[in-house]
């Protein structure tokens, strides 16, 4: 296992172009849940295979996780808003 740590996954510019441009035109429609997010991509687009479906389906959950995670505010934070 050579460089595992550093190593990230690999993604097509394909799946991410249709990725991102899905959740910037549907932002609302998608979820942290996978299986929710591969039946919305599975209705807005035209996938000829599954796993190009669930490609496209696990980044748009992992970009919806991540911008919940940066939005959702720490602990020390919310103390601090309660005690204000």
């Amino acid at each position: 296992m050579r460089g595992a740590l550093g190593m990230g996954k690999v993604r097509t510019k394909l799946v991410k172009r249709v990725a991102r441009n899905l959740l910037e035109k549907y932002p609302d429609l998608f979820t942290r849940d996978f299986q929710h997010n591969k039946l919305v991509v599975s209705k807005l687009v035209a996938v000829t295979s599954k796993k190009l479906r669930n490609q496209i389906a696990g980044y748009i959950t992992h970009l919806v996780s991540i911008t919940q995670k940066a939005r959702k505010p720490t602990t020390e934070e919310a103390v601090e808003e309660v005690k204000s």
